[in-house]
C-alpha cells in the first residue's frame, strides 16, 4: 500500500475510536487504540528516522479522548445551529462540515507532534470528500460549525476561537507571500492568516486575509465581504450594494 492508503486506514481507525457506531466496521472498539498506535508507530519510524516513534504514537492515542470531547462540542454546535438538523446522529453521519472538522482535529494532533506529511494527507482526504480545505496547522476552538461547507478554505496559521460558525465559500487566507531578498525563496514559518475571536459568524463567500487581521469577538461578517483589516468586537460588516430590482408582469 502507498503512504496515502496507509494514512487513510489510520484515519479511519481514529474515526472509529471517536464514533464507533459510524466507522467501527474496521475493528472492535477495544482494539482500535492499539491498532492505531501500532500502525502509526510504523509510519513515524519511516518518516522520522531517529525519532521515538513509539512515544509519538502513544501520545497521539492518548489525545483521542481529548479530541472526542472537543468533537462532541462541534456536534452540539451543529445541532443547535442548524434548524434542519433532526438529530445529533444525523450531524455525525451526514454533515460534511462535521466530518472535515473531525478529521482536522485528528490531523492537528499529528501536526503538533511534528509528524510530517501524514497530517496533510488527512486534510486532503477530507478536502476531496467535502470540498472543505483546512490546513492541519490551523488552531480551532470548541463548538466550531461549518454549515454546508463547500469551498471553505482555512489557512495554516489561522486561529479560530470558541463558538464560531462559517458558511460555504468562506476563505481565511493570506494576503501575500514574503520572499527572501537574497534567494527569492518564500519565507516560511510566519503568521499569514487571520485570527477569528469567539462567537463570530461569517456568512457565505466572505474572504478575510492577512496575518495581522483580527475579527473581534461577537461580530458578524456578511456574505461576500472582502476584508484585509481588523474588525473590532461586536461589529457587523456587510457590503453596501444596490437593492435588487423586482419586476412583475
Amino acid at each position: 500500500m502507498t503512504l496515502t492508503q496507509r494514512t487513510s486506514n489510520i484515519l479511519r481507525r481514529a474515526l472509529a475510536a471517536l464514533h464507533p457506531c459510524v466507522y467501527g466496521e474496521l475493528s472492535s472498539a477495544g482494539g482500535a487504540a492499539q491498532e492505531i498506535a501500532d500502525a502509526l508507530e510504523r509510519e513515524v519510524a519511516l518518516l522520522m528516522p531517529g525519532a521515538d516513534a513509539a512515544t509519538i504514537a502513544k501520545k497521539f492515542v492518548g489525545r483521542l479522548e481529548h479530541v472526542r470531547r472537543i468533537v462532541e462540542t462541534d456536534i452540539e454546535a451543529a445541532y443547535e445551529g442548524d434548524p434542519a438538523a433532526t438529530s445529533r446522529m444525523e450531524v455525525v453521519m451526514a454533515y460534511p462540515g462535521l466530518y472535515a472538522v473531525t478529521v482536522h482535529r485528528l490531523a492537528h494532533e499529528l501536526h503538533v507532534l511534528g509528524v510530517p506529511v501524514m497530517p496533510r494527507i488527512m486534510s486532503e482526504i477530507a478536502h476531496s470528500k467535502t470540498g472543505i480545505d483546512i490546513h492541519p496547522g490551523a488552531k480551532i476552538g470548541e463548538r466550531f460549525f461549518i454549515d454546508h461547507g463547500t469551498g471553505v478554505v482555512i489557512g495554516e496559521t489561522t486561529v479560530i476561537g470558541r463558538n464560531v460558525k462559517l458558511y460555504q465559500g468562506v476563505t481565511l487566507g493570506a494576503l501575500s507571500f514574503a520572499k527572501d531578498p537574497e534567494t527569492g525563496a518564500l519565507v516560511k514559518g510566519v503568521k499569514r492568516h487571520p485570527d477569528v475571536e469567539d462567537n463570530v459568524v461569517i456568512y457565505a463567500g466572505a474572504t478575510i486575509l492577512g496575518g495581522a487581521t483580527v475579527i473581534g469577538h461577537d461580530s458578524v461578517i456578511g456574505g461576500n465581504v472582502w476584508l484585509k483589516q481588523s474588525v473590532p468586537p461586536n461589529s457587523t460588516v456587510y457590503n453596501r450594494s444596490p437593492e435588487p430590482e423586482i419586476r412583475t408582469t
